[in-house]
């Protein structure tokens, strides 16, 4: 097949215009990605703020930890050690402690620098708690070993913080710089301590860093989304090609396929059409080994696909209030999201979703003589009331689907209650794996097998496009096989 492409290059007028326009598309989406993140950290420090209001800390649940020797230390807390030069300008937050004895017993719990707590426990035996975790609970320890008694905690004058007593027992610290250590041990300093503990903080920062992320990320959106529309209309009115074939057509057969009827009687000879055409034909010769690296060679399309589907989510929410209010979908905008799914079929139909071709995939939105293709005809006027559900209620059967086609992870219960996930190759990846182990062996690609992968494809690009607000038309849940939709289809090259 030939790989000499027809498409010419256009005037220096429109060049220009269009390079504007993917310099808009770079800022806005660069602008707008920044503004999405900040809006996603401020939401969650107001929630974490308003949950830190409602109980004045962020607690962990209470767990016992135990030991027989005289005390319970924690490692070297190390806060921003630097000294004077360290301490923040404002209060970072709060740390309380609290730990409950058994019944009766006495218990004590405190706070100094790490130095006063090594020199007090210097020679007696204490176990050191080296890892504590709360969700799941876990605790390791470290026993220390010593001859000598110490003296009762309370009775030391270098705790930062200390309580001791009958019942809870609580403390509460600022974070200050330096190196500090907790100790809890019974208030009459006899071996034994067991203690139920549960550990708060609590920051006065989570407001103003909500409302300071928040404020950023308006200005950033304010910006970006508006230069991401304009940089991808600009996109769509350069496309070179029209935004929709008439109202009937169908795109022709690439030179080179001979195009036959399937004949009647044949399923699928009569069902209507999905407007939205999905074509991919198989090379009449692959390497046998390109395929092991076109997931590497497809990088650089990976990368800028990433950063068009995000600009992709974006237009098509614009493009979804333009549709509740006027009933149409903006033309430079449906072109350019067009592009991006005809982009993405291509760089599948070579790399990860079909293994069609070893030509190298273009790097435009318009449309080609390469041997995959994606068109949706444009509508003249969409359903107002149906863009509110399409893409979320609607579409659920179909993303179901698609998710079992295109997705390798499963989930199941746990004995305890809890999801587990499993992940493997999804089933139109191992049936791509097939294909691409048969090419190594054989240097064959086996033509039902291809004609099922072009199918499964087209009934993810069918949902791609009614989730992208593109089409009133329900997809079929139909499985239309083959290079070209029904209810015309290329025998293969030789055949």
């Amino acid at each position: 097949m030939s790989a000499t492409s027809t498409v010419q290059p256009g005037p220096p007028a429109a060049r220009g215009g269009r390079t504007g326009s993917v310099v808009m598309l770079v800022l806005g989406i660069l602008l707008a990605m920044g503004g999405f993140a900040l809006a996603v950290g401020g939401a969650f420090a107001a929630v974490a703020a308003a949950v830190q209001g409602s109980t004045g800390y962020f607690s962990t649940s209470t767990e016992r930890i135990s030991s027989t020797s005289y005390a319970l230390t924690s490692p070297g807390l190390n806060i921003m050690e630097g000294g004077a030069a360290a301490r923040p300008p404002v209060d970072v937050g709060r740390i309380r402690l609290r730990v409950t004895p058994a019944p009766g017993a006495a218990v004590f719990i405190g706070i100094a620098p790490q130095a006063d707590v090594d020199r007090y426990l210097s020679g007696v035996a204490h176990t050191e708690v080296t890892e504590l975790r709360f969700n799941p609970f876990r605790v390791q320890y470290r026993d220390l070993p010593g001859t000598t008694v110490p003296a009762p905690p309370a009775g030391q004058s270098f705790w930062t913080a200390s309580s001791s007593g009958t019942g809870t027992q609580e403390i509460t610290v600022s974070l200050q710089p330096g190196s500090w250590a907790v100790v809890v041990m019974n208030a009459n300093a006899r071996p034994g301590v067991t203690v139920d503990l549960q550990a708060g903080f609590h920051t006065d920062l989570l407001g103003p860093v909500a409302a300071g992320l928040l404020a950023a990320a308006a200005v950033m959106l304010l910006i970006g989304v508006p230069l991401l529309v304009a940089g991808a209309m600009g996109l769509g009115s350069h496309t070179g090609a029209p935004l929709g074939p008439p109202p009937g057509s169908r795109p022709g057969p690439l030179p080179g396929y001979d195009v036959r009827p399937l004949p009647p009687g044949v399923p699928g000879h009569d069902a209507r059409p999905y407007p939205a055409e999905l074509t991919g034909h198989l090379d009449p010769v692959l390497s046998r080994w390109l395929w092991l690296v076109k997931w590497f060679l497809a990088i650089p399309h990976v990368v800028v696909l990433f950063f068009l589907w995000f600009a992709l989510v974006v237009t098509t929410i614009v493009a979804g209030f333009a549709i509740l209010f006027t009933g149409r979908y903006p033309r430079r905008l449906f072109a350019f999201n067009v592009g991006v799914l005809r982009w993405s079929w291509r760089v599948g139909f070579y790399a990860y979703s079909a293994l069609g071709t070893d030509r190298y995939p273009p790097f435009t939105l318009a449309r080609t003589d390469y041997p995959a293709d994606f068109d949706v005809p444009y509508p003249e006027r969409l359903s107002r009331g149906l863009v509110l559900v399409k893409s979320w209620l609607l579409a659920i059967p179909h993303l179901l689907i698609v998710g079992i086609l295109t997705s390798g992870s499963t989930y199941w219960w746990g004995r305890e209650g809890d999801y587990l996930r499993s992940t493997g190759p999804s089933l139109l990846g191992l049936l791509v794996l097939v294909a691409g182990v048969s090419l190594l062996f054989t240097s064959r690609y086996p033509r039902p097998l291809f004609a099922l992968v072009i199918g499964l494809n087209r009934w993810v690009y069918r949902v791609a496009a009614y989730t992208a607000l593109m089409r009133d038309e329900y997809p079929p849940f139909r499985l239309d096989q083959g290079p070209i939709e029904n209810p015309t289809e290329p025998p293969h090259p030789g055949a």
